[in-house]
């Protein structure tokens, strides 16, 4: 078995606002909820190898894992992976941005297995994802709208340098 989750939200802003602001990945503590801090450790072209790590839970485990997102600007689509899969097989992430009327309809396919050692299965990972993720994309719609009402669409913060060690 395996689980998928298909979820969508409509953001009153236009495709290239939506598309910038959530796509920089060096904001995402502040744009999404869950999320304390993002370390980007490779950027090659469009496709980003960076650390997630989440707040907290309510048992006070931090979970943090490794991941890979590849951007397709021309056709407004994100493919993603988990590099450091932890409790999952795998986890594969579709993002798609459309119009839809003046606004643009953002929407996420997560493909997944857990594994058999995981704390959850595959139908207790959905339900949570299922739970979580409309609780996320609301709090983006949310960011995204007042930015754009406030006249302050912010450009997307440039990735940091990566760090090289010294040659001795």
């Amino acid at each position: 078995m395996s689980g998928h989750t298909d979820n969508s939200i409509l953001i009153n802003a236009d495709l290239d606002t939506v598309w910038t602001i959530t796509n920089d990945l060096a904001s995402w503590p502040q744009l999404f909820t869950e999320y304390a801090s993002v370390e980007i450790l490779e950027t090659t072209g469009n496709t980003f190898k960076f650390r997630l790590t989440m707040h907290p839970d309510e048992n006070g485990t931090v979970w943090s894992w490794v991941s890979e997102r590849t951007l397709d600007p021309v056709n407004h689509q994100v493919r993603a992976y988990r590099v450091e899969t932890g409790p999952f097989e795998y986890m594969h992430i579709h993002w798609t941005y459309t119009r839809e009327g003046a606004g643009t309809r953002m929407r996420w396919v997560q493909d997944f297995r857990m594994r058999p050692s995981a704390p959850v299965d595959d139908e207790q990972m959905t339900k949570n994802i299922n739970a979580n993720t409309p609780r996320e994309m609301a709090a983006i719609r949310s960011k995204v709208e007042q930015a754009v009402a406030a006249g302050s669409t912010p450009a997307p913060t440039p990735v940091p340098a990566l760090a090289v060690p010294e040659q001795v």
